[in-house]
């Protein structure tokens, strides 16, 4: 049962906070191994941007993400890619903004969307590169159901614990948690108990992966659904005795637990040491919210920005980003407009991958490591349809929440502009457009659409090209195709195909079959090539033979694509499952692979 002395232990000695130890600041950059980092990306569920100290909060003590911010770099216009939490993380994930990306809405009547076939995730492109994966925590994409394409599993990560869905996020007692494909009861959480709080369980397995991956390169994606509503902790801990009501008191605990968490993370990677072989990034999936009754403006007095979760002014998706590593990474302040996109390509180039090159993302791996400057953006790209409201974010955009937003960021001029409705293809002249200076005007209270109308106008045409309804991408990675049955004895052709949708040459490409025990696997093409320049492909078929006394049910064929880029190996995997059916007369409704 968690009490009050177990929550104060967790967020503080239990976590290990007393015990980080400082960075080396003064330290020459480079790893005193000159290896391929490991990453940690910790992602914060609807932390606004003023809620840390080290941006300007005075009520939530954040000592150690304040820490982190003081050794490493802070940038003070980063962005979601959204202001709600689905479409926020699959851009994160795959690099694609709100225009481009396959989850664009949060989940509507109960459906979840899905990360598209198509897509390459970050820890895809870490995997192929020899990393070991994990992501703890809220995932939010595909069912509540182990196996499917858009699982965590399916989707690069080894190794998952957490919740797949985001209604289920919302319940901090749950009764269970899925580990990879099976569900884990919790401990006193039936029937309204509140016995096991999950993001300690986050907590403790994100420690857990650290210290068995600690001898090999490891991404870990942490991602606890705090401070999202409801307010929900064991105990509010020092904020108990404040003159706040309850859901406040609550979030200011919420918060002071990421903060914590973030310090045993750090705890840890010195504990096995790692940290100087580490790169940390701490953000939050969107701005800061007003759900379950927490006040913003108690938290946040001094807080500038227009907008809430929900809006796509900047209080909505603005958001802080704090990357850290010792020795690697220069203490500075940094005022780039960065958005979420720009983290594939980032953590790709830091471990040695290869990126899709058809990605709106762009490389801060030379302004970390010192190298060189990061490209700039030319512009930054926004949508939001949203069927939810709450009161503050509602009157941040005077009663048009429920309508198709869309904004436009280019250099100091952001231009946000609502639809009449939820029709995005009506003409331009019906919407409404709005433009501001952010140099000037940070708080977006000046209209300025009147007196620059040639800005406004050019700002409207980027919107109006950046939004495909369906966007093509280039393949990437291995792909299978395959009937979807396999008659027992007979032969059928399944091809695997190894696409470089990279922007750099591969070589030495091989692609690989497994078949299941007792199958027969016969190739009909060549296996390698020599050199596989960008934008092309290498083809492999083989023809495949059940037994002929193979049983109903689902096989599963696993594909395997090795090659190099640069020099360096790359092993990409997928999976393709096939059906057989049943004997001649047998009963249907009995068979386990037909539901």
């Amino acid at each position: 049962m968690t009490t009050r002395r177990r929550f104060l232990a967790a967020s503080a000695a239990g976590f290990g906070i007393a015990a980080v130890r400082p960075a080396p600041l003064a330290a020459a950059p480079g790893s005193p191994r000159g290896e391929r980092p490991n990453i940690v990306l910790i992602v914060a569920d609807d932390l606004g941007y003023g809620e840390l100290g080290s941006y300007g909060q005075q009520v939530i003590h954040t000592p150690h993400l304040d820490r982190l911010a003081a050794e490493g770099m802070r940038f003070t216009a980063a962005y979601a890619s959204a202001p709600v939490c689905a479409p926020s993380r699959a851009s994160l994930l795959t690099g694609l903004h709100s225009g481009h990306a396959r989850v664009r809405e949060n989940p509507m009547r109960g459906i979840q969307p899905s990360i598209g076939p198509a897509d390459t995730t970050v820890a895809e492109l870490l995997r192929a590169r020899g990393y070991r994966t994990g992501c703890i925590g809220k995932w939010g994409f595909g069912p509540n159901e182990p196996d499917q394409q858009s699982h965590p599993n399916h989707r690069g990560f080894e190794e998952f614990y957490g919740y797949l869905t985001h209604r289920h996020a919302h319940r901090y007692f749950p009764r269970y948690l899925w580990h990879n494909g099976r569900r884990v009861p919790l401990a006193g959480n039936g029937a309204g108990g509140r016995g096991t709080y999950a993001p300690e369980q986050f907590a403790a397995r994100a420690l857990e992966f650290i210290r068995t991956r600690a001898e090999e390169p490891f991404f870990l994606y942490l991602s606890p659904n705090v401070p999202h509503a409801p307010s929900a902790v064991p105990d509010t801990g020092e904020y108990s005795d404040m003159d706040w009501k309850p859901a406040d008191k609550g979030h200011a605990a919420q918060v002071a637990h990421f903060d914590a968490m973030v310090g045993a993370v750090i705890r840890e990677l010195y504990a096995h040491r790692v940290a100087e072989d580490t790169v940390v990034l701490v953000t939050s999936d969107n701005g800061r919210h007003e759900e379950g009754g927490v006040t913003p403006a108690l938290f946040q007095r001094e807080h500038p920005l227009r907008g809430y979760k929900r809006n796509l002014y900047e209080g909505g998706i603005r958001v802080p980003l704090i990357a850290w590593s010792p020795y690697r990474i220069r203490p500075r302040t940094v005022d780039r407009p960065t958005p979420h996109i720009d983290l594939l390509p980032t953590l790709a180039e830091l471990g040695g991958a290869p990126a899709p090159r058809d990605i709106d993302g762009l490389s801060l791996a030379p302004l970390l490591t010192g190298t060189g400057p990061a490209p700039e953006h030319r512009f930054l790209y926004w949508y939001r349809n949203e069927r939810a409201s709450t009161p503050l974010a509602r009157a941040a955009d005077r009663d048009r929440i429920r309508r198709i937003s869309e904004a436009v960021r280019a250099g100091d001029w952001k231009a946000v502009r609502f639809a009449p409705g939820k029709d995005r293809t009506v003409p331009d002249h019906r919407w409404q457009v709005e433009l501001y200076n952010l140099a000037d005007d940070p708080g977006e209270t000046v209209d300025r659409a009147a007196e620059h109308p040639d800005i406004a106008a050019r700002l409207v045409g980027i919107a109006r090209r950046e939004w495909r309804d369906t966007y093509a991408r280039v393949p990437y990675g291995v792909t299978v195709e395959a009937p979807p049955y396999a008659a027992p004895g007979r032969a059928l052709t399944v091809t695997a195909t190894l696409h470089n949708g990279s922007d750099v040459p591969w070589t030495g490409a091989r692609v690989e079959l497994d078949v299941p025990e007792g199958w027969q696997a016969r190739a009909a093409t060549r296996r390698t090539r020599g050199r596989l320049a960008p934008g092309s492909e290498v083809v492999t078929r083989w023809r495949v033979t059940p037994p002929k006394d193979v049983p109903a049910g689902r096989w599963v064929l696993r594909a395997r694509a090795a090659t190099r880029a640069g020099g360096e190996p790359l092993t990409y995997r997928t999976r393709h499952a096939l059906l057989t059916p049943p004997a001649r007369g047998g009963y249907f409704g009995e068979l386990p692979w037909l539901t």
